[in-house]
């Protein structure tokens, strides 16, 4: 078994909804119109809510109601609009992960948190479209929810080992499965249409140096997941404690990207805040306490 053949053997089980994949078409081709955008979102109305709730929630702080999407979409732009939809689109993709594995709040709450860190982090960086780096974070664990849905009881083994380290559950990954969740995730978002380059940074997330031609942004990515892995995803749990972390990440891309710990906290607490607005928005009623 491969990544790119299991990906094709479950594709119609996980495929992004139709109003996702037209919309990243749409802006991918940088002739987007609002118009245009306005006329594919409308027809998904659990999508056309979710963007009202969050041009309309705290994390905008607007002074007056918004209620159309013509006016959503001005307001937010295009990059933001795209960051929603991939992240309504995923969730929903994957909502029957079951319970007894991982509370899938906890993990989009993770997930969500590693994509605002990222993102953060490449404005410190003075990247170029930092937004790409919010979808990666977003699906940079996405290939493990392959595994919890697809393979249940190997995935529980693997998870029994967490307290161990991220390192010794990839280990046992690749020694179940010949692979991990960063090369499945990758074959599935391409699967998915989804940019190179965001694939890229997913699938060097583990070892940021292996990507030769972005390795400076492999280690932003690298960096951010390592920071949210202390968040544990599969685990329950009532809260978090930003203040006392200590990630395994390289040393090397640490330094490459010019960091520090003074720098990196405050974009942790701004990371986490962010989070919770829009898990708040995408998972009405999720019980993540922070």
């Amino acid at each position: 078994m491969v990544p790119r053949s299991l990906v094709q053997e479950i594709g119609a089980l996980y495929s992004l909804p139709e109003v996702a994949l037209r919309v990243n078409e749409l802006l991918d081709s940088d002739q987007a119109t609002n118009e245009q955008l306005e006329q594919i979102i409308i027809y998904d109305p659990a999508l056309t809510a979710q963007l009202l709730r969050l041009v309309n929630s705290a994390y905008y702080g607007f002074n007056r109601s918004i209620e159309t999407v013509s006016r959503a979409i001005l307001v937010v732009g295009h990059q933001e609009l795209r960051n929603l939809v991939m992240a309504a689109s995923v969730t929903e993709t994957f909502k029957d992960i079951p319970r007894d594995l991982v509370d899938m709040d906890t993990f989009w709450f993770h997930s969500i948190t590693c994509g605002s860190l990222a993102r953060l982090l490449a404005a410190e960086y003075r990247c170029k479209d930092q937004e790409r780096f919010f979808i990666a974070g977003i699906l940079h664990s996405v290939g493990k929810l392959v595994f919890f849905s697809k393979f249940p009881e190997q995935s529980a083994q693997i998870l029994r080992g967490k307290d161990q380290g991220v390192e010794a559950m990839v280990a046992a990954e690749r020694r179940i499965f010949g692979f991990d969740y960063t090369e499945l995730g990758t074959a599935l978002l391409k699967e998915w249409r989804i940019p190179e380059g965001m694939c890229e940074l997913v699938a060097h997330q583990l070892d940021p140096f292996s990507a030769a031609q972005r390795a400076e942004e492999a280690c932003i990515m690298h960096v951010a997941a390592k920071i949210t892995d202390s968040i544990k995803p599969c685990v329950v749990t009532t809260a978090y404690d930003f203040r006392d972390f200590n990630p395994a990440y390289h040393l090397e891309a640490w330094q490459v990207l010019g960091l520090s710990e003074e720098v990196v906290k405050p974009l942790i607490w701004n990371a986490s805040s962010q989070s919770m607005n829009i898990l708040g928005v995408i998972k009405p009623g999720s019980n993540i306490v922070f």
